[in-house]
């Protein structure tokens, strides 16, 4: 009786499978749109990076740099970061072969998450410093800035809403790789073994 249960979860995700193969163009186009997907935060990604790399100003208060703030600094080296990551992973989706085995997309879904925080942690980050730049503390006698470096603030500014949007592409991106993953790959099939106990049987 389990045997012929076990036969028929097999048989049916071997039919799964052999429909997810037969998609033809609708799988073309699936992965031609996740490979545009991961693309797009490219031009996104540097563009936050040159804006911030470019931004310092200079004026009869002084100078500022974004070398001077230690979460600007962390927001090029993540944009950076991701934007290769983005590169490597569009042509990783482009180059292999289909249908998806287990190790690549846990490989994805492992690599989209990682890359999600730590975009999201250098956008908010930068978004706080920036914040109190233009408002100020007063409980750590912290006064706002943005009056005196006006332009410096303008470049942050734009560099950080250009990396939300990158981020938004990234939450986009790790919800497509966790319901790939989660929805193809399912509880492992029932195997009765020699001693009549019920064992779960992970499928290669």
């Amino acid at each position: 009786m389990m045997m012929t249960k076990t036969t028929m979860v097999e048989e049916e995700r071997k039919n799964k499978g052999e429909g997810e193969e037969g998609l033809g163009e609708g799988g073309s186009a699936l992965r031609t749109a996740e490979t545009v997907m991961r693309l797009v935060p490219v031009g996104l990604c540097l563009a936050a990076l040159m804006i911030m790399l470019k931004n310092n100003q200079n004026n009869d208060f002084g100078a500022v740099s974004y070398a001077d703030l230690t979460p600007f600094k962390y927001l090029v080296y993540a944009n950076g970061v991701c934007a290769g990551y983005s590169l490597l992973s569009a042509f990783f989706c482009t180059a292999m072969p289909r249908p998806n085995s287990l190790s690549r997309s846990w490989l994805l879904f492992f690599f989209d998450q990682v890359v999600t925080y730590v975009i999201l942690a250098a956008g908010t980050v930068s978004a706080e410093v920036t914040f109190l730049a233009y408002h100020g503390d007063k409980a750590v006698t912290w006064s706002e800035e943005c009056s005196v470096f006006d332009s410096f603030c303008r470049r942050a500014t734009a560099s950080i809403v250009i990396t939300f949007g990158a981020v938004a592409c990234y939450v986009v991106l790790s919800l497509l790789s966790s319901y790939r993953l989660f929805s193809t790959y399912e509880a492992p099939l029932p195997f009765v073994g020699n001693n009549g106990l019920e064992i779960a049987a992970f499928p290669r």
